[in-house]
């Protein structure tokens, strides 16, 4: 039995619990400073809004003034559950309440712009660690087609474990993996990473392949055919996905994994970023569907772009790169989708 440690109670981190805790290991799942409400209702009936379920009662539920008392009870492994935008504060209480090397678990996905470079989240988290004169932590990074809802309810799921240190990235799937949840293990951590982030950046442009195949065409034969254009974005996808990897020192082989092809799928199927997409693809500019048809609602790929994009831009260029660079224009620059491959 494991004491594992969750920061975040949001839909991934909340369900993630689920194989934990049924592999017989201690769970606490700790709210951020955002989540104060959340968590107190979640105490009171162990129901999840977000997941629309039930999370099992043997998981401790805590708010984020209990985190302290947490770290001192020594856990095995620390999950970090939250979003991109939050790993500051996550490193912020971890380093001041630094008692040991830790074993960090991330399910964060994201590219992050730090100090003007481009990084992943498990290299940003080791920057800011030796900035405070600390060692670089023990980091396993848990991505793939997996979808909070779907783990939360046993659907079966397949994920990779990755870890420089491959004997860690194996204690890890000992400890998490169930009959639903099944793991495979890679040291390529940088290129599970990179992956997991830009397939939100592609999932948008192959999204935008209803719109692209011809929105001046009879709907019901465009909404019929679409799929010859977006098969074709599709491979370009790959290709770049491939190449942006290689070049941020991943492997290419990881791309056609789970966590870039099997990813991108389950992405481009259905969800917020190839919604998007379609909207981007009938030439709609990405502010106005931020104020009419996707108003309040957060898309990670939009997100990315503006985080990145510029850094993206300056350290590649548009001919290696050409339908991201034409995803990035359209959000960083707010102009119509034009798209030449």
């Amino acid at each position: 039995m494991k004491k594992i440690l969750i920061i975040g109670a949001g839909a991934m981190g909340s369900a993630f619990s689920l194989p934990c805790i049924e592999n017989n290991n201690h769970v606490s799942i700790v709210g951020t400073h955002l989540e104060k409400k959340f968590i107190k209702n979640l105490k009171k009936n162990y129901y999840h809004k977000t997941l629309k379920s039930y999370l099992p009662r043997k998981v401790k539920i805590q708010d984020y003034q209990n985190l302290i008392d947490e770290l001192r009870n020594r856990p095995d492994y620390v999950v970090i559950a939250v979003s991109s935008k939050g790993i500051d504060w996550v490193c912020k209480e971890l380093i001041k309440n630094y008692d040991k090397k830790l074993s960090l678990i991330l399910l964060t996905k994201g590219l992050v712009n730090y100090n003007n470079k481009m990084l992943t989240i498990s290299e940003k988290i080791n920057k800011l660690f030796q900035k405070n004169g600390l060692p670089k932590q023990d980091i396993t990074s848990i991505k793939g087609p997996c979808l909070a809802a779907g783990l939360i309810n046993k659907i079966r799921t397949s994920t990779v474990i990755a870890n420089r240190n491959i004997v860690s990235a194996k204690k890890v799937e000992r400890v998490i993996t169930t009959k639903y949840y099944k793991a495979e293990t890679s040291k390529d951590i940088i290129g599970i990473e990179v992956l997991s982030a830009i397939k939100n950046l592609y999932a948008m442009l192959i999204g935008a392949s209803l719109g692209l195949s011809g929105p001046n065409i009879q709907r019901n034969i465009r909404n019929k055919y679409y799929h010859n254009t977006s098969s074709s974005l599709f491979r370009e996808s790959l290709l770049e996905m491939k190449n942006f990897t290689v070049k941020m020192n991943g492997l290419q082989e990881t791309t056609y994994g789970l966590a870039g092809l099997g990813d991108l799928y389950v992405s481009v199927a259905g969800g917020r970023n190839s919604k998007m997409g379609y909207y981007l693809g009938l030439g709609k500019k990405y502010q106005n569907i931020k104020r009419k048809e996707m108003k309040s609602i957060t898309t990670e790929g939009c997100e990315l772009a503006l985080e990145i994009g510029p850094i993206i831009k300056k350290k590649f260029k548009r001919i290696q790169f050409p339908i991201l660079f034409a995803l990035i224009d359209a959000i960083c620059k707010n102009q119509k989708l034009k798209i030449k491959w």
